[in-house]
């Protein structure tokens, strides 16, 4: 009697249980098939736009001004093999990276001290906005005359350039933190750490993401402005050589080398969204 009970038991316990599986089958299945069409459709259009291009470049576009894919393509190959390519992309890289995680972690850390400070903020507020709005491109004469033309200066462009959007975009999370959460957790006589750790750092953190994720462009384009105004190596000394030379296969090929570097850092930041944004609900 006992064996048919657990028996029957299970039976229903699969029965209710298969619904929600083949429910959840179902949404996987749609999610990753929604996935592999917008990857083929990117993929198609970027085939197509090249093809386009390269068929134009002759007959209708003037390959000296605008180049052709197979003429970015040579340039590569040719740079590649005697190593311009990757010496000068790695002095590049160095300087994007340590300029980027410089400017984001002051940006995040002094957003996380000043932004939950009301009355700081409501003082400090107006002086970030104008030092904000100053073109990062007019601090290059200066910064090279306080830290020469080294590497330190185009690490120190970059950060400045990724330092107001991560620390405005983070203040900004901080500020929407609800209230009634940092209420609740006083209730509960949860200590500042609590609050800190348990309910602001959580809730904010989209606004700290969305700040990394805008601010890789620009990290790019302090690093590769300060190679442009004084530099002999790096990306932008290879844009400033070839346009020099009136070379746009040159000068579009490293534009394609910073696309991809941008499209790499952007990977990585959401890979760390993906795993900081789990508590969040799914999408329908």
């Amino acid at each position: 009697m006992n064996a048919v009970t657990t028996a029957d038991a299970g039976a229903a316990g699969l029965g209710a249980a298969g619904p929600l599986q083949v429910q959840a089958d179902r949404g996987f299945r749609a999610k990753h098939g929604r996935t592999t069409i917008v990857w083929a459709w990117r993929v198609g259009l970027l085939v197509a736009l090249v093809a386009v291009w390269q068929v134009l470049s002759g007959p209708v576009l003037d390959p000296q001004y605008v180049s052709s894919p197979q003429g970015i393509w040579e340039r590569l190959a040719g740079w590649t093999a005697d190593g311009t390519l990757w010496t000068n992309t790695w002095i590049t890289i160095q300087e994007i990276v340590l300029g980027f995680l410089l400017g984001a972690g002051a940006g995040a850390v002094l957003a996380y001290l000043i932004a939950p400070i009301r009355v700081v903020w409501a003082i400090l507020d107006p002086y970030v906005m104008a030092l904000y709005a100053i073109p990062k491109v007019a601090l290059a004469p200066l910064f090279i005359v306080w830290f020469g033309i080294g590497t330190d200066m185009k690490v120190l462009l970059a950060a400045v350039s990724v330092f107001f959007l991560v620390f405005i975009n983070t203040a900004a999370g901080v500020h929407q933190v609800d209230s009634a959460l940092i209420d609740a957790v006083r209730l509960m006589n949860g200590s500042r750490r609590d609050i800190a750790l348990k309910v602001v750092l959580p809730a904010s953190m989209t606004g700290l993401l969305t700040g990394l994720r805008v601010s890789i462009p620009y990290a790019l384009i302090g690093a590769v402005i300060g190679e442009l105004v004084a530099s002999n190596r790096g990306l932008g000394f290879l844009i400033s050589d070839s346009s020099a030379k009136f070379d746009t296969d040159g000068v579009f090929a490293t534009l394609l080398v910073l696309s991809i570097i941008a499209m790499v850092l952007n990977g990585l930041v959401g890979l760390i969204d993906a795993r900081t944004s789990r508590w969040k609900p799914l999408d329908a």
